[in-house]
C-alpha cells in the first residue's frame, strides 16, 4: 500500500496523453512509435517537461542516484536526475567496456531479435545507494527487471521506477512490481487498435 505522503505515480499526464493520441503511429497490436519526439528525435522543450513531472512524482522516495539504460533512457533519466540534483548512471548496452568490477545481465531483444548484454561497473554504484530507475518505455520489463537486479547485486537499494509511457497490455508493470519496486508512468495505453492507441484518460 502507497504511503499518504507519496504522490499519486499514475496519474495520465495531459500534455503527453493528447500528443500520443494526436500524432502517435500504430502499427498492428503492440507497436507504438513516438521517435519523433522521445527517442530519436529528441524535442527538449518537451523531454525537460516530462522529465521534470516524473521527477516530481520520484522525489517523494528521495534518490542519491537515477540509473538508466542505454540509450533511449538517457535523455529522460538526464533531467530527472538533474531536477533531484543527483548523478545519473546508465547501464552500458552497446560496446559494454567497463572498469572492473562489474555485473551484466542478458536480456532478450525481442523488438531488434537476439540479445542485448547490459554492464554496469560496481564503482558508481555504492552499497546503499538510493536508487530509482528510469527509462522512456515499459513494456514488457525484461530491462528494468535487469536494472533492479543489477543494482540490488550491487548492494543499493531501489526505491522506485520511472517510465513516460506505459504499455499496460503487457506484463512489464506486474513484472517490476513483482519485485516490490513501485512503479511511476506518465501515460499508460490500454491498447492499440485500428491504428490508433487507446489512453487511460486525466482527471477533469
Amino acid at each position: 500500500m502507497m504511503s499518504p505522503h507519496l504522490p499519486a505515480l499514475d496519474l495520465p499526464y495531459a500534455p503527453l496523453v493528447r500528443r500520443i493520441e494526436a500524432e502517435a503511429t500504430v502499427i498492428g497490436d503492440q507497436i507504438l512509435r513516438i521517435d519523433h519526439f522521445l527517442n530519436h528525435r529528441i524535442e527538449p522543450a518537451f523531454i525537460a517537461e516530462m522529465g521534470r513531472e516524473l521527477a516530481r512524482r520520484l522525489s517523494a522516495f528521495h534518490p542519491t542516484v537515477v540509473l538508466t539504460a542505454e540509450a533511449s533512457g538517457i535523455a529522460p533519466g538526464l533531467v530527472v536526475a538533474q531536477t533531484l540534483n543527483v548523478p545519473l548512471l546508465y547501464a552500458k548496452k552497446y560496446a559494454p567496456e567497463v572498469e572492473s568490477p562489474y555485473i551484466s545481465r542478458v536480456i532478450p531483444s525481442p523488438t531488434k531479435g537476439g540479445e542485448t548484454k547490459l554492464v554496469l561497473s560496481q564503482r558508481y554504484l555504492q552499497p546503499g545507494a538510493r536508487t530509482v530507475i528510469v527509462d522512456d518505455f515499459l513494456s514488457n520489463g525484461r530491462t528494468a527487471v535487469a536494472l533492479v537486479e543489477m543494482a540490488r547485486e550491487a548492494g543499493a537499494e531501489v526505491l522506485a521506477a520511472g517510465f513516460i509511457v506505459e504499455k499496460r497490455f503487457r506484463n512489464g508493470h506486474q513484472s517490476v512490481s513483482e519485485l516490490g519496486v513501485p512503479v511511476a508512468t506518465l501515460a499508460q495505453v490500454e491498447a492499440l487498435r485500428d491504428g490508433k492507441a487507446v489512453l487511460r484518460q486525466p482527471q477533469g
